[in-house]
């Protein structure tokens, strides 16, 4: 891209201005070369920079060009980054923009590490939550743990504990370290049937097997596998059928073990298996009620001491696992948040939580906005056909706020209804606008 005459006066601000600059050689003083992947052909492609601008977003670019040691040439090689990544980081110096999709993520992910631009950090990591699912979640969370991005790592566990069965059968699974597959196996807290966490740990080994360009038996599944692997699954959890089916024909298992388990089995075992036989606690999904059709862009400023309230009844029991409410982008919020019940009189708090959050973004409904979780140290029990109240204090920068609201909504089977009451006229929050965006639940089944 070549400059063209009195650009200056077309483009009043400096954003403006420095976005012009992106990719064009008028001015430039630095050129990157990187290489560019199409399909199985690979180039080399360079991109004109301009040495300032970089180093007012970099502190390792401001060493690079301005330090002691400052780089002499002006065509920079780097073998060790992709050409498309390596212009979105660039885009976003230039314009604190950037083109995020699932091809290019984790190679601008390891740019902004690389070159210390934090910002774009949170960017990529809050795009990697929002696109997180049992499909990819095992070819995120390497970098998410490479990267010590915790929050991403939770999120990570979390969608591998709900979504299990689905997780363990997508391509990331099969090519995850060692390391990973042992602390998955030894989860409590995974949604899956043993059987199916079975089959996908011998799928992961017969790959292995094949990588190292070994004989697939048994034997060697075993050993790559590893003793610590082998006896943390719940093989006596498994139905006999499911296991003379699926687990004898592996050979995983030595003789003397098979032979246990026959008499397991027939119930004429006297010693112990050695192999778990708690079931694992399967964490089912929490779901999200939404209670407002549209959020509106008008802030809500917030003292410190208004409060919010919101009565609510739903038509099965249910446990709350918390609340989910709105901010603005990346700032901190101060909460104390608060569930009161009617059943005894006067009422009592059923469940409560204090602490700082911070906000960031997520899709609700067509609207990309920004808030934060609220979750209880343990879910609370909501009962059918009891009035409940919600209550907080909020403190914080301006807010986002729900609008639209509506008085009913049915939810994975269960109905919530939203009341406003004349007691509480100060809050912020009513039936109709304010905060508790969304209800995190479960159905209680008996």
């Amino acid at each position: 891209m070549s400059a063209v005459k009195n650009w200056q006066t077309t483009r009043p601000t400096i954003s403006e201005r420095a976005k012009f600059l992106l990719n064009n050689n008028h001015l430039s003083d630095a050129k990157f070369v990187a290489l560019q992947r199409g399909g199985e052909n690979e180039s080399k492609k360079a991109i004109p920079a301009h040495k300032f601008i970089l180093a007012i977003s970099s502190p390792v670019f401001e060493a690079m060009f301005f330090g002691e040691l400052a780089e002499t040439k002006d065509t920079i090689e780097l073998p060790d980054c992709e050409y498309g990544s390596l212009l979105e980081l660039f885009r976003y110096m230039y314009s604190d923009e950037v083109n995020l999709s699932g091809s290019n993520v984790m190679g601008v992910l390891y740019l902004a590490k690389k070159y210390l631009v934090s910002s774009l950090v949170d960017k990529c990591t809050e795009y990697l939550q929002l696109n997180l699912d049992p499909s990819n979640v095992f070819s995120i969370l390497p970098t998410a743990q490479r990267y010590e991005e915790k929050d991403l790592i939770d999120r990570c566990w979390e969608v591998i504990d709900s979504g299990a069965e689905f997780a363990v059968k997508s391509d990331g699974f099969e090519t995850i370290e060692r390391s990973l597959l042992e602390a998955v196996v030894a989860r409590n807290t995974l949604a899956i049937e043993e059987v199916e966490l079975f089959k996908a740990v011998d799928t992961w080994s017969t790959k292995q097997c094949q990588k190292q360009g070994c004989e697939v038996s048994g034997k060697m599944k075993r050993k790559v596998l590893g003793e610590q692997i082998v006896t943390a699954i719940r093989f006596p959890l498994m139905k006999h059928d499911e296991f003379a089916a699926v687990v004898l024909d592996t050979n995983i298992l030595t003789c003397d073990e098979m032979v246990n388990f026959f008499k397991f089995y027939s119930s004429t075992l006297t010693s112990p298996l050695g192999f778990p036989e708690t079931p694992r606690i399967k964490q089912a999904a929490f779901p999200r009620c939404g209670r407002f059709q549209s959020v509106s862009e008008e802030f809500v400023t917030y003292s410190g001491d208004d409060r919010h309230y919101l009565l609510f009844v739903v038509d099965k029991d249910i446990m709350l696992r918390g609340l989910r409410l709105l901010g603005s982008e990346n700032n901190k919020y101060t909460v104390n948040l608060k569930v009161w019940d009617f059943i005894d009189h006067p009422p009592t708090v059923l469940v409560s939580k204090s602490g700082t959050f911070t906000a960031k973004a997520f899709q609700y409904k067509s609207f990309r906005i920004h808030g934060f979780d609220v979750l209880f140290d343990r879910p609370a029990h909501i009962k059918k056909e009891t009035r409940y109240r919600l209550e907080a204090w909020i403190s914080g920068p301006p807010s986002l706020k729900g609008t639209d609201g509506l008085d009913s909504v049915r939810s994975t089977g269960v109905t919530f209804q939203f009341i406003s009451s004349v007691k509480f006229m100060d809050s912020k929050t009513n039936r109709s606008v304010g905060q508790f965006l969304e209800f995190i639940f479960r159905e209680v089944r008996y």
